[in-house]
């Protein structure tokens, strides 16, 4: 045993602070780390775990902790809006504008407070669903000292530094753990390391003290990592905040901004330098049209305030919660991030394996073959050893659904006659298994049984390459009526100690073929049309045979085309396959990283993309996505890294997903273009008033009352209905068109607005208080005309029939009533507004009716450009 001259670094003797994470490892033996840890093979009990929990706390990532309420408060002012909203605010009660001042800092208030309480509802109701599809690990525990061992599924946030767990494909790895025992594993570090082909990792008994950097230990796994191949079984060494995820402050893999965020940012930030554009500009026409000084400050900053959509925080926080919440308690859906919701709305392109998904994932072994098309028990009965001394040896979890079938076909006692060595399990790049195995009769020799896709286990067997064509081409022919095969073969190697390899997988015999059925899901085909329906396109990653994925595809309704092998697409360069992307429908034979390519080729040609996947090999495509969906029994890293996740693996699930998207997606597109255009329209007739009339159109503070009841208005869209018709199309937010569009509404707007001036110069004239009256017609005029931009503006093309919902219908309403009735109140002289004449009303009338006919007109002739979709077919 090799001396050290310190403790391991991250290994803290109490367990009571956090122990450093920049210095070397040392030396430590695997007895040495269970010891500091007081703990052993047979794990924690369950009193000493409860204690160690109650001082360590739960393994929870900080930035996974809820946030507190001033700190969310207070994160409401990064939003960009609001902080713009905050200085224009600043900079009035530095001019001694107070009322201005005030009103702009109130309504700031008033959107964080609305802000945090909404997202503060949205995270509790996010982290009840997320409970639902918590991580769990496999923990070693026993009731007490002398009770037996054994293993529990348990949440990951209740493991505790001592923990001893057990990993396995696909599992995220729940903590910073050392290796005790490891069969072939290797770990994805991609998170942490940005490598993205999986590293090996092996227990050392007395690893060396040279750092090569933080996660180089090849006996060390990380929190942030996840099980690629092979299994293992660990101690737990840190958690929580004293990981080195933690400390490399990487709560979350970084990943492309999804379509909503890059959405609202580019509208965003176009308005934000339009806003601050038009302070200087109002200011500089009245210095240089009408001598006028800082005196128009306050009308500036009001007329910037108007262009504001303050509540966009509120409304899109209360859109997606509250389409999240009802999607989890109708279908069983969770949503993990609320963008993701829009997302799955604006989805063009679902991605997805054919196996789960189109068929029920129960195959049956229909019959076996050998190299001259016989049926040959002897190939069942070595496929079955293969299948069980793998799982066995390779201390996975469960069989998968081929090798299961294989088992329930084979007898117990075919498969026991020999004795099993070593495993080398499945991989999706190698696609096959080994089992090293002792048969009865042949002392001194081990046999390797070889299993898998039938490509690959040819290419590894002792055959003329006439005869593999053969072969190839005999195994096409049964994949073409739907078939899924494997290739089984066998290979004499003296015994010995030294460990199995790939590198062994070479020189086979060749046994023959086992050919299994899979029923095609109930409910396939008609999800299927439902889709294209939708205008969603379909594409089948898998890594079946062609000629199984295409046969498969045509029973279910769906031309494949021209399919595309992996081999085809490693001829590709990007841009050419982002173009075949566009019309192939089927893609054979696919390893993780064909699978994530082509996902990441669909996004780069401007589509938004959707991928759902179960398995480890579908991580990369996943993370890929603009949004990546799961079901709800997947492995844990998958489970992980989806943003939605399924009660089952059902392409009706996804439908409703798709669909409950869309309708929120719509409710936002809706607020954000009735409110832009309504915004910019003001603003537009403001600057005109500034440069045409001798005296400001409208007092400041009538300018903020204005926007005041406007912005509570808008809260409708969060509980509104859309019109059926935003359900048929993806949902995108496209920032030019959606700038363009909101640009033509706005100038019918101002029309209206300069129509209602010349209204009001004749009809105020001659009175005593005219400038008083023109405020009072203009504020009225202006509530008027956005309600009924509430009412007939909709963010999509309609149809006769689809009418705003409930709230806001009387949201609409309520803003009309106001208009009309406050400045005849006693509030109207306190905003400086006087009565108007009764010729104001009917002339009013007329321009509001030729206003309304004219967004009409433009809402049925100009419909929302809608971006080029790919092909639904081959």
């Amino acid at each position: 045993m090799p001396e050290t001259a310190a403790p391991d670094p991250r290994i803290s003797d109490t367990g009571d602070r956090p122990a450093p994470t920049d210095r070397a490892p040392v030396a430590l033996t695997t007895l040495q780390v269970l010891r500091r840890l007081d703990s052993g093979p047979r794990g924690l009990t369950d009193t000493e775990a409860e204690r160690r929990l109650a001082r360590h706390g739960e393994n929870i990532l900080p930035a996974w902790r809820t946030v507190s309420w001033p700190r969310r408060f207070l994160r409401g002012l990064r939003d960009p809006f609001t902080a713009v909203l905050l200085c224009l605010g600043l900079v009035s009660v530095v001019v001694a504008a107070w009322g201005t001042g005030g009103v702009i800092l109130s309504l700031v208030a008033v959107s964080c407070l609305l802000r945090s309480s909404g997202e503060h509802r949205a995270d509790r109701a996010m982290a009840a669903l997320r409970e639902s599809v918590a991580t769990t690990a496999t923990v070693l525990r026993r009731p007490g000292p002398d009770a037996p061992v054994g293993s529990r599924e348990l949440p990951a946030a209740e493991l505790v530094p001592g923990d001893i767990v057990r990993l396995g494909p696909g599992d995220l790895v729940p903590a910073d753990v050392r290796l005790l025992r490891a069969n072939g594993l290797r770990v994805h570090e991609a998170t942490l390391t940005g490598e993205s082909t999986p590293v090996t990792k092996y227990p050392l008994d007395a690893p060396g003290g040279t750092d090569l950097g933080p996660f180089t230990q090849s006996h060390m796994c990380f929190l942030g990592s996840s099980v690629a191949y092979g299994s293992a079984t660990a101690v737990v060494v840190a958690t929580g905040a004293r990981t080195r995820y933690a400390a490399a402050h990487q709560a979350t893999r970084k990943r492309r901004g999804s379509n909503f965020d890059q959405a609202v940012q580019g509208i965003s930030w176009t308005l934000i330098r339009f806003m601050l554009l038009t302070p200087p500009l109002v200011l500089m026409a009245g210095a240089a049209l009408h001598g006028r000084g800082l005196e128009t400050l306050p009308f500036a900053v009001a007329v910037a305030v108007g262009l504001t959509p303050e509540m966009l925080p509120v409304v899109v926080t209360t859109v997606l919660a509250r389409g999240a919440g009802r999607l989890a308690r109708d279908h069983k859906v969770i949503v993990k991030r609320l963008p993701a919701l829009h997302d799955l709305g604006a989805v063009e392109v679902l991605c997805l394996d054919k196996t789960g998904t189109l068929t029920q994932d129960r195959p049956i072994v229909e019959r076996v073959v050998d190299a001259q098309s016989r049926n040959n028990s002897e190939v069942l009965r070595w496929a079955g050893v293969n299948a069980w001394w793998t799982l066995q040896l390779a201390e996975l979890p469960t069989p998968d659904a081929l090798d299961e079938a294989i088992l329930d076909a084979t007898g117990e006692d075919e498969v026991l006659d020999c004795d099993g060595v070593t495993a080398l399990p499945f991989d999706p790049v190698r696609r096959l298994s080994t089992a090293v195995v002792r048969c009865p009769g042949r002392l001194g020799r081990h046999t390797l049984v070889v299993k898998g896709a039938v490509e690959d286990v040819l290419e590894r067997c002792a055959l003329e390459d006439a005869e593999r064509e053969r072969l190839l081409a005999l195994a096409a022919r049964e994949a073409e009526t739907g078939a899924r095969l494997l290739a089984v073969a066998l290979a004499e190697r003296p015994a010995r100690h030294r460990d199995y390899t790939p590198a062994d997988e070479r020189g086979l015999t060749f046994l023959g073929f086992v050919v299994l059925r899979d029923a095609l899901a109930p409910t396939a085909a008609a999800a299927l049309g439902t889709l294209a329906e939708r205008g969603v396109a379909v594409r089948i990653l898998t890594g079946d045979h062609p000629g199984t994925a295409a046969h498969v595809c045509r029973e279910l309704g769906l031309e494949p085309g021209r399919v595309l092998t992996a081999e085809d697409i490693d001829r590709l360069d990007d841009t050419e396959l982002a173009e075949a992307a566009r019309h192939t429908t089927v893609f054979a034979r696919c390893a993780p990283e064909h699978k994530a390519r082509v996902v990441t080729a669909l996004r780069d040609g401007g589509h938004v993309t959707g991928f759902l996947g179960d398995g480890v090999n579908d991580v990369s495509a996943l993370q890929a996505a603009d949004v990546g969906i799961c079901p709800k029994d997947a492995v844990d890293v998958v489970r992980e890294t989806a943003d939605a996740v399924l009660a089952e693996k059902d392409l009706v699930a996804v439908d409703h997903a798709i669909t409950a998207g869309r309708s929120s997606g719509a409710g936002i597109a809706t607020y954000l273009h009735i409110t832009l255009s309504s915004n910019l329209g003001n603003v537009f007739a403001m600057l005109a008033a500034a440069l045409l009339l001798p005296f400001l159109p409208m007092l400041p503070a009538q300018v903020l009352v204005q926007n005041l009841c406007f912005d509570v208005a808008q809260l409708a869209f969060a509980y509104g209905r859309p019109a059926q018709d935003a359900l048929r199309d993806p949902t995108l937010l496209r920032p030019r068109s959606f700038l363009r569009s909101i640009t033509g509404f706005g100038l019918i707007n101002a029309t209206a607005d300069v129509a209602t001036f010349a209204v009001l110069l004749l009809t105020t004239r001659g009175e005593q208080d005219g400038e008083g009256a023109f405020h009072a017609g203009w504020f009225t005029e202006n509530l008027l005309t956005q309600a009924l931009v509430m009412v007939l503006l909709r963010s999509t093309r309609q149809t006769a029939g689809n009418g705003p919902s409930g709230p806001v219908r009387f949201a609409a309403a309520t803003l009309a009533v106001i208009g009309i009735a406050l400045p005849l109140t006693p509030l109207g002289p306190v905003l400086a507004m006087a009565p108007l004449p009764p010729l104001y009303y009917l002339l009013l009338a007329t321009v509001l009716a030729l206003y309304a006919a004219a967004l009409v007109g433009r809402c049925g002739c100009c419909p929302l450009p809608t971006r080029s979709r790919p092909s639904r077919t081959g």
